[in-house]
C-alpha cells in the first residue's frame, strides 16, 4: 500500500475503540528479552519524494535514466496519497456524470476542480477537461472565430508548441480559418510587438500567446494582450499551470486580462506514463461561457435548502445537442482531472509555488553550469522559467547519443522543428533533481565535448 491515510486522531481513535492505550500495546504478549529496542544503526527516516527517489534507483539500476526532457510533459514528483485515493473505486468508475444529479460527489469534485483552475488562470470559468493541451487550443481558436463573427484569422507565434500548432492546423484548416504564423525575434527567443505590425487594424478574430513559450522564454504578455485588445481581437494565453504559482495569471495580463487560457494539465499529478492519459484545461471570461465547450457545474440548493450540485452548462453534448453543439468532442478525461484535483488539495498554493521556485533554479543552476563550458551558449537572451534552449559546438545527434549511454536524457533535439537554430537541444530541470544530477550532467557533457575535441586534433 503506497499511502497510509490514518492521521495520529485516527490512531487515537482506533486504539480506543479496541482498549489499547497504545500501538506498542498490541505486541504485549512479546517477552521484554525479545525485544531488541531502537535500532541505532538505522538512519532517519526520509521524506516521501526522497524514499521514492531511492527505491526507483534501487529498482531500475539496469535501466533508470535522468531525465532533462520537458517540451510539453514534465517530470514532477506526485505524493503517493495523488493516486491512491484517485483509484478507489467511487471516483475511478463514476467520471461521466450521465445521470448527472445522481452522480452528486462526482460533479462536487469537478465544482472543485473548475474552481481551483478558474482561480489559477484569473478567469470566471473553468469547463470540466479537453483531452489534453494541444486539442484545447484548437477549441480555443474555433471559440473565438464563433465569438468574434467578422473575422476567421488566427495570429500563431511560431514559439507555440509545434505539435500544438500542428494539431490546430489539423482541426481548423477545413473550416476556412486562417492560421497566421508570426516569427520571433532570433536573439531574444520571444515575439517582439512590432511584428504584429503589419496586422494593425485589420481584421483578426484572435492573438495566441504563449507563456511561458515553448523555448521556456517568457513572453511580453501584457503588452501583446494589449495589441490584441486594441485591435479587436481575443487573447489566447497559452499556460503551463505550474508556472502560474509563480507568473501573473493570463485574466490578469494587460490591462483586461486575456479572454481565454488553455494549456496541458499534465504537471499537476499525472505521470508521464509515455505519452498520456494527460489533459487539457480550458478558462474564460464570463462574456464568453456559453461560447466554451465542455461541461460545467454549479452550486445550488434544493427546495429544502440543502446545498447540491448540478450540471449548469453543456455545451458539448452531442448527445443533447446534435449538430447545434459547441463541438462533438466527448472526453473521457475525467479520471485524469481527479487526479489532479486531489494533487492542489494536498500540494495547496504554497506547495505549487515552491515546486515551481525550485524548478527554476534548478534550471537557473543548470544552465550556469553549462555555459561554463566552452563551445556552449544559452540560445537565448531573453527570461527564462524552467526550461532552455542551449546551443551546441558539436552535431546534437552525437551529444544526445553519448549522454545517453550515460544514461541521461539530456533533451529534445530542435532542428527537427527549427532547423534555423542548428545544433541546439531544449532541457528541463524540474523540482525532482538535485544538485549531484545537474553536476554529472555538466561534467559528462564536458567530458563528451573534450574527447570531441582531442580527437579532431589528432585527426587533424
Amino acid at each position: 500500500m503506497p499511502y497510509i491515510p490514518h492521521t495520529k486522531e485516527d490512531i487515537t481513535a482506533m486504539l480506543a475503540s479496541i482498549g489499547a492505550d497504545s500501538i506498542e500495546d498490541l505486541f504485549d504478549e512479546i517477552p521484554p528479552d525479545l525485544k531488541n529496542g531502537k535500532l541505532k544503526e538505522v538512519p532517519s527516516g526520509m521524506n516521501e519524494m526522497g524514499i521514492s527517489r531511492l527505491m526507483s534507483e534501487r529498482a531500475e539500476t539496469d535501466g533508470y535514466y535522468l531525465n532533462f526532457i520537458g517540451a510539453g510533459a514534465y517530470e514532477h514528483h506526485i505524493p503517493a496519497a495523488v493516486w491512491q485515493i484517485a483509484t478507489r473505486g467511487e471516483f475511478y468508475s463514476s467520471y461521466t456524470p450521465y445521470q448527472a444529479e445522481a452522480s452528486q460527489g462526482t460533479l462536487q469534485l469537478l465544482y472543485e476542480y473548475q474552481t481551483m483552475m478558474a482561480s489559477l488562470t484569473g478567469m470566471n470559468v473553468s469547463n470540466a477537461s479537453m483531452y489534453d493541451g494541444a486539442t484545447a487550443l484548437a477549441e480555443a481558436v474555433l471559440m473565438a472565430v464563433r465569438s468574434h463573427k467578422n473575422s476567421r484569422r488566427i495570429l500563431m507565434p511560431s514559439t507555440i508548441h509545434p505539435v500544438y500548432r500542428k494539431v490546430v492546423n489539423t482541426i481548423v484548416r477545413n473550416q476556412n480559418i486562417e492560421i497566421i504564423e508570426i516569427p520571433y525575434c532570433k536573439k531574444n527567443g520571444y515575439v517582439l510587438l512590432e511584428s504584429l505590425d503589419p496586422f494593425a487594424e485589420q481584421d483578426i478574430a484572435a492573438l495566441i500567446i504563449p507563456q511561458p513559450n515553448f523555448f521556456g522564454v517568457l513572453e511580453q504578455v501584457d503588452a501583446l494582450t494589449d495589441w490584441a485588445h486594441s485591435n479587436n481581437a481575443c487573447a489566447i494565453g497559452v499556460v503551463n499551470p505550474l508556472t502560474l504559482a509563480m507568473l501573473t495569471p493570463p485574466g490578469e495580463w494587460g490591462n483586461k486580462g486575456a479572454d481565454i487560457a488553455v494549456g496541458e494539465g499534465q504537471p499537476l499529478g499525472i505521470p508521464l506514463s509515455n505519452g498520456g492519459p494527460y489533459f487539457g484545461f480550458m478558462a474564460c471570461k464570463q462574456k464568453l461561457v456559453r461560447q466554451m465547450p465542455g461541461r460545467i457545474i454549479g452550486r445550488t440548493t434544493d427546495l429544502n435548502g440543502k446545498p447540491g450540485f448540478v450540471l449548469t452548462l453543456q455545451a458539448r453534448e452531442q448527445h443533447i445537442r446534435r449538430s447545434k453543439a459547441t463541438s462533438n468532442i466527448c472526453t473521457n478525461q475525467g479520471l485524469m482531472v481527479t487526479a489532479a484535483t486531489i494533487y492542489m488539495a494536498l500540494i495547496g498554493p504554497t506547495g505549487l509555488r515552491r515546486i515551481a521556485e525550485q524548478s527554476h533554479l534548478n534550471t537557473m543552476t543548470l544552465v550556469e553550469q553549462l555555459e561554463a563550458i566552452t563551445g556552449v551558449r544559452k540560445t537565448f537572451s531573453g527570461p527564462l522559467f524552467y526550461e532552455a534552449a542551449i546551443t551546441l559546438p558539436i552535431p546534437t545527434e552525437i551529444i544526445l547519443e553519448k549522454l545517453k549511454a550515460q544514461k541521461i536524457l539530456a533533451g529534445l533535439n530542435l532542428k527537427k522543428y527549427y532547423p534555423e537554430l542548428g545544433e541546439t537541444i531544449l532541457l528541463c530541470a524540474t523540482e525532482t533533481k538535485i544538485p549531484a544530477d545537474l553536476t554529472k550532467f555538466t561534467e559528462c557533457l564536458s567530458h563528451i565535448l573534450s574527447k570531441h575535441k582531442t580527437s579532431n586534433i589528432k585527426s587533424a
